[in-house]
């Protein structure tokens, strides 16, 4: 398969950090990490916390500044929400995946340890059946293979699993990690985004940084290098403040005939009813 020429490539991969230490605003757990990563001795590891803070990008960038290019193919399996992982999948590919030892193999600077990694992305949609039979896969195999789980919820996840793994919490990301982050992207891409516009991007994100860095490329192609407030807008799928304001308004009024037609037009135009609620529970007007 041909490598993505730049101009295609998601900016979302263009710049994830590859190494943990570039991780944004987990001190916490990068410094935890970066300690361990210098024994390569590393326990199974269960990374949980709101989505876009840094877990996948984590656990990825492990792996290759154990293994780097040459051997991450071979020593890391990957699974994630699009795979089904039912108990059949433990059954066969991940057990069978678990079950081969590997040899300890410096090359090219990389520590190279004789264990695999399975890293098991949204590992909170997995059935309970599916974990249940993944922990004996763990036990039998803990010698040769490290398991990372991925989740936003830590409590969909069994009690015998969690408690095998050593925990990492990640942090919301704040809006000046966030507008740092994004300007640094503005920069390198030659985009032009004002106060406002940085504001809104923080905003209709809600901490996720991956979301905002794809509503930020989104804007970029459809909108040219000055991106405004209402480009961020329109592309998100987010509803314009002034919409929402007026249906509060209109509530408060007590007039259900004013109520009506505001909740009339909303619909007219198509607005989500998950969308308009998650605004009018953060508006502070």
């Amino acid at each position: 398969m041909a490598p993505l020429v730049p101009s295609s490539q998601p900016w979302v991969e263009k710049y994830r950090p590859r190494q943990v230490k570039d991780v944004a605003h987990q001190e916490e757990v990068v410094r935890v990490l970066t300690n361990t990563l210098e024994t390569a001795d590393l326990p199974h590891m269960l990374f949980y916390g709101p989505p876009g803070t840094g877990k996948t990008t984590t656990a990825l960038a492990i792996a290759y500044q154990l293994y780097g290019p040459e051997l991450y193919k071979s020593r890391v399996l990957e699974l994630n929400a699009s795979d089904e992982r039912g108990i059949n999948v433990v059954r066969t590919k991940i057990k069978d995946f678990a079950a081969v030892a590997v040899g300890s193999a410096r090359k090219g600077g990389y520590p190279c340890p004789p264990y695999k990694i399975i890293i098991l992305d949204e590992a909170d949609s997995m059935t309970e059946d599916a974990q249940n039979a993944l922990r004996r896969t763990m036990e039998t195999y803990s010698k040769v293979t490290r398991f990372f789980f991925i989740c936003n919820y830590i409590s969909r996840i069994i009690e015998p699993l969690a408690s095998r793994c050593a925990k990492f919490r990640f942090k919301p990301l704040s809006e000046d990690v966030m507008s740092n982050r994004i300007l640094h992207i503005c920069n390198e891409e030659g985009l032009t985004l004002d106060a406002q516009a940085l504001s809104t991007l923080s905003a209709i994100s809600q901490g996720d940084l991956r979301r905002a860095i794809t509503y930020l490329q989104s804007a970029a192609r459809l909108f040219g290098s000055s991106i405004s407030s209402s480009d961020l807008i329109s592309v998100s799928g987010a509803i314009p403040e002034d919409i929402v304001k007026s249906l509060l308004v209109a509530c408060k009024s007590g007039e259900f005939d004013v109520a009506n037609k505001e909740v009339s037009n909303i619909i007219a135009d198509g607005y989500p009813v998950s969308q308009l609620l998650s605004q009018v529970s953060r508006c502070d007007c």
